[in-house]
């Protein structure tokens, strides 16, 4: 059973554009080239690539969000931390694809 949830695209752009998530509340697990390309302000790097390495700084205490390109990465490290104990987890479904576009960006 999943211990993580799934938002909506439009839900948590009203959360970003509220100005209530902080940078180490949003995980972007795209690569450097990816998060060069586009990414969100504010949230945190965590390349999946090294993420192995970096998760550790991921809060306990606060909601965190995860994001890649589509939402396919993003649930797959939902997945990794939520089985190393982690709560309070959310991926981001459709990724950067489907919140660029809601702020004006066309990512692909």
């Amino acid at each position: 059973m999943e211990q993580w949830s799934n938002i909506k695209p439009e839900t948590f752009m009203e959360l970003v554009k509220s100005g209530k998530l902080t940078d180490d509340q949003i995980i972007d697990v795209r690569e450097l080239e990816e998060w060069n390309y586009y990414h969100l302000d504010p949230s945190t790097l965590m390349p999946l690539s090294s993420f192995e390495e970096s998760s550790e700084r991921i809060s306990t205490e606060k909601p965190v969000y995860i994001i890649c390109a589509h939402g396919v990465r993003s649930a797959a490290v939902c997945r990794y931390l939520s089985e190393r104990g982690y709560g309070n987890l959310t991926n981001v479904v459709g990724g950067m694809a489907a919140v660029s576009s809601l702020d004006g960006f066309q990512y692909d």
